[in-house]
């Protein structure tokens, strides 16, 4: 899926990043993180960003947020309902306008994605 339409799948050109880079130096950008780490899939005990499934966070000078998220598997049962709880976070958030949650596929979720954080509280590590 592309940043842009949401449709199709993504081009990938030598040198270019699967994940489109964050917004990271925007000053709304550490408290968007910590809205999405208020955000639990049911059948994790961890927050979705700390588990990799946010991807990209782009915040416009305006204040308006893309989200471009995954879920651990495209037949999650909550597939439907969580990019409205991303939603409901991020405009929580002070300073944010409006906010688009898009789902992409690619690149596919793996375990790897998961914080130092998630792995230890899983017992991964």
């Amino acid at each position: 899926m592309t940043a842009e339409t949401g449709t199709g799948p993504e081009e990938h050109l030598e040198g270019t990043p699967l994940i489109k880079p964050s917004s990271t130096d925007h000053p709304l950008y550490d408290a968007i993180v910590e809205a999405c780490r208020s955000v639990y899939d049911p059948e994790i005990p961890v927050n979705i960003h700390d588990l990799g499934l946010i991807y990209t966070i782009e915040i416009s000078e305006e204040g308006d947020v893309t989200v471009l998220m995954t879920l651990t598997a495209p037949g999650c049962p909550v597939a439907g309902e969580m990019p409205g709880w991303v939603a409901d976070a991020v405009l929580s958030v002070p300073g944010v306008k409006t906010v688009d949650v898009r789902l992409v596929w690619e690149p596919p979720w793996g375990m790897d994605m998961m914080s130092d954080e998630a792995r230890l509280e899983l017992g991964f590590m």
